[in-house]
C-alpha cells in the first residue's frame, strides 16, 4: 500500500514504452515479465534479464514498487532459469516476485525476496490466506469473489492480525480493470489441447475469443452462435464502484494489460489514478465517473462489465472478436532530431498525412506515451497547414524526443 494510505495502483508494463507510460501517469507499482516464465510470455515483447537494473532505476527514481511476475507452471528444467532470474532480480533491487509455484515461492523466500501470491493459486478464503501468510506479504484473491467475500477476508486479516514475513498485516490485491478469462482464475487448457500451446505457460492462443458453430452430432444440424462470442467475457471495469472496493479493505488494485500498447497503459493508469485520488479527496462524483468512462472507451476494450464483484453471474459476453475502442491510432512517422534549447522536435512523415488540429500520440522506450494537439508546425522550414508522406515536419513539444520515437495520429474508430 502507498505511504499516503491510499489504495496502491498497480500498472502493467510489457516493454519500456509501457513502463514509462505507467510511471508518467501516476502508478504506485508496476508488474512485468522477463523472458518466458510469466503468464504473458507470448502476448508481448517481454523484458530480458539485462533490463532489470534499468527497470529498477526508473521506478526507484519515482518511488514506484517493482513486481516481477514469475507465475507460470514450473518444470524441473526451468528451475535453474528461475534461480538465475531471482538472483538477478534481487541484485537489481526489484521489490517483489509474483509467484504461484511452490518451488518459486520457496526459492524467493530463501533469498529474502518479498513474495506476492498470484491469482493462479485461486485463494478464496481466510484459512488459505493464513497458510500463504507464512510465505507472502501480499495475496491476490481469486477473480471470482464478490466484494462482500473480499471484505470478509480483509476484516478477518485485521481482526486476527494475520501478518506476512515482513511483520506487517497481509495485504489483499484484486484485479481492477482489463481482460477477463472465462476460466477460473486463468486456469485454462483449451489452447493446450488445440495447439499444444499452454495458457498456463504464458502461451495462450485465445481460443475463447473466436466465433464458433455448434453441430448436432446425430443430425448434422449446424447452429452458428450469433452476435456473441460466448466464451469471451467483456473487459472488467470497476471505475463506477471503486469507492466500494476501497471500502472493502483492498490494498492493491491491479490493472490488466501487459500485452497492450503504451497509450492504453497511459490512459487507463491516468483514469484510475484520478479516481483513487478523487475518492480520498471527496470529489468522486457521477459526473466525473461519466467522463472517466468515456476516456476509458477510447482505448482497447471488449466492452465493460463489473465481473463478479457485485454478485452477477458470468454472462456479459463481447459481441465482436476485437476492440470496441472509440478511437484508434494510425502510424504517421518517426523521430529524426530534437533541439533542446528551443524544444523543437523533427519528424519524418512516412505514412499518414497530418494537419492542424489533429491529435497526435508520440511513443518511445524513454518517451512513454505522450499526447498533444497539433497547432503550429513547419514543413521544410515553412509554416504549414498540412504535412504529407516524405515531408520533414518540425513542431514544438513539451518533452524530449528520440530517434526511436514514433508519431501516430489519433482518429475516430
Amino acid at each position: 500500500m502507498t505511504t499516503s494510505g491510499r489504495m496502491e495502483l498497480m500498472a502493467p508494463a510489457g516493454n519500456f514504452e509501457s513502463l514509462q507510460a505507467a510511471l508518467d501517469n501516476g502508478c504506485d507499482s508496476v508488474y512485468f515479465g522477463v523472458e518466458q516464465l510469466n503468464m504473458r510470455a507470448r502476448a508481448t515483447v517481454n523484458f530480458v534479464m539485462d533490463d532489470l537494473p534499468e527497470i529498477a532505476r526508473r521506478c526507484q527514481a519515482k518511488n514506484v514498487r517493482t513486481y516481477l511476475t514469475l507465475n507460470t507452471i514450473i518444470y524441473d528444467h526451468d528451475l535453474s532459469v528461475v534461480k538465475t532470474l531471482l538472483t538477478q532480480a534481487k541484485a537489481a533491487g526489484i521489490t517483489a516476485v509474483i509467484a504461484s509455484d511452490q518451488a518459486v515461492i520457496a526459492m524467493a523466500r530463501s533469498m529474502g525476496i518479498e513474495v506476492h501470491i498470484s491469482t493462479q493459486l485461486n485463494v478464496t478464503n481466510i484459512e488459505t490466506v493464513k497458510f500463504y501468510s507464512l510465505f507472502a506479504d501480499t495475496i491476490v484473491l481469486s477473480r471470482e469473489l464478490s466484494l462482500r467475500q473480499v471484505k470478509k477476508i480483509t476484516e478477518a486479516i485485521e481482526k486476527e492480525q494475520i501478518k506476512g514475513p515482513s511483520g506487517n498485516l497481509v495485504e489483499i490485491e484484486i484485479f481492477g480493470h482489463g481482460a477477463l478469462c472465462m476460466a477460473v482464475s486463468g486456469k485454462c487448457y483449451l489452447s493446450l489441447h488445440s495447439h499444444n500451446s499452454s495458457a498456463n505457460r504464458g502461451a495462450c492462443k485465445q481460443n475463447c475469443r473466436k466465433k464458433y458453430t455448434v453441430i448436432d452430432q446425430e443430425s448434422g444440424f449446424e447452429i452458428e452462435i450469433d452476435n456473441e462470442y460466448m466464451m469471451s467475457p467483456k473487459d472488467l471495469c470497476t471505475l463506477d464502484f471503486l469507492d466500494q472496493i476501497v471500502d472493502s479493505g483492498v490494498k492493491v488494485l491491479k490493472l490488466e494489460g501487459r500485452g497492450r500498447a503504451a497509450d492504453y497503459v497511459a490512459t487507463v493508469t491516468r483514469v484510475y489514478r484520478e479516481a483513487i485520488d478523487a475518492i480520498a479527496e471527496g470529489t468522486y462524483t457521477k459526473e466525473r465517473i461519466s467522463v472517466w468512462m468515456e476516456t476509458l472507451s477510447t482505448v482497447y476494450n471488449r466492452g465493460f462489465w463489473s465481473g463478479y464483484y457485485l454478485g452477477q453471474k458470468l454472462g456479459e459476453w463481447s459481441d465482436n472478436p476485437g476492440s470496441n475502442a472509440t478511437q484508434k491510432k494510425v502510424y504517421v512517422g518517426k523521430g529524426l532530431h530534437y533541439f533542446p534549447k528551443s524544444g523543437i522536435a523533427e519528424f519524418k512523415i512516412e505514412a499518414y498525412d497530418i494537419k492542424k488540429g489533429d491529435k497526435l500520440l508520440i511513443t518511445g522506450p524513454t518517451t512513454g506515451a505522450q499526447e498533444l494537439d497539433l497547432d503550429e508546425f513547419f514543413v521544410n522550414d515553412t509554416a504549414a497547414e498540412k504535412a504529407t508522406k516524405g515531408d520533414s515536419c518540425t513542431l514544438k513539444v513539451p518533452f524530449r524526443i528520440r530517434l526511436s520515437d514514433k508519431m501516430y495520429k489519433i482518429v475516430a474508430n
